[in-house]
């Protein structure tokens, strides 16, 4: 049996890897409700690949994708809390508060699958999305869910998690990386 490394499983599904301009460049904003149609085709692509991937790992906590992960340079993403809760569909979000309060955790990236890397995300954040009719919301965030919605906002600002990290800090082999299948730890309130 062939060990096949986990970012080329990434690659093999779909998703588009590390060194790609594509995930370097800003994600173009929808204009809706004029492009509501090409904002559902986007989303329905972000659901098909996300089941795709869930059948090959799973993902205790949380998923999510960004259209530029594959290959559309537009600015939705997905993201599928842990357990049973509801996706969440970003069109077009801004972060538009944080907390001033941070923690660090490892995170993972389907982009490039085979390390994990520790760094500090704000605690809480409130995030400004469309949806399909151009209206806008603003919905808080916090913990896990909060880091999840900002990872996935980066990928939409051409972001990857590495430039988060803090001075000395490098990503881990993910062999080496111990928390996967669980929940990241929060302090209780």
């Amino acid at each position: 049996m062939i060990d096949v490394r986990p970012s080329q499983q990434m690659r093999d599904l779909g998703v588009v890897q590390q060194g790609a301009a594509i995930l370097a460049e800003p994600a173009r904003p929808f204009n809706l409700p004029t492009e509501r149609d090409e904002a559902e085709r986007v989303v329905d692509d972000l659901f098909a690949a996300m089941e795709r991937i869930g059948q090959v790992h799973p993902f205790a906590k949380g998923m999510g994708l960004a259209a530029p992960q594959i290959g559309i340079a537009r600015a939705a993403a997905v993201v599928q809390p842990p357990g049973n809760a509801p996706a969440i569909i970003l069109l077009n979000p801004k972060i538009t508060a944080r907390s001033d309060e941070t923690d660090e955790q490892y995170e993972g990236c389907l982009s490039f699958f085979d390390v994990r890397g520790l760094l500090p995300r704000p605690l809480k954040i409130t995030v400004e999305t469309a949806a399909l009719s151009g209206e806008t919301s603003t919905i808080t965030y916090e913990l896990g869910l909060a880091r999840l919605i900002h990872h996935e906002i980066d990928h939409l600002n051409g972001l990857l998690y590495t430039s988060r990290m803090l001075p000395g800090v490098e990503p881990i082999p993910v062999d080496e990386y111990r928390q996967t299948g669980r929940a990241w730890a929060y302090e209780e309130a």
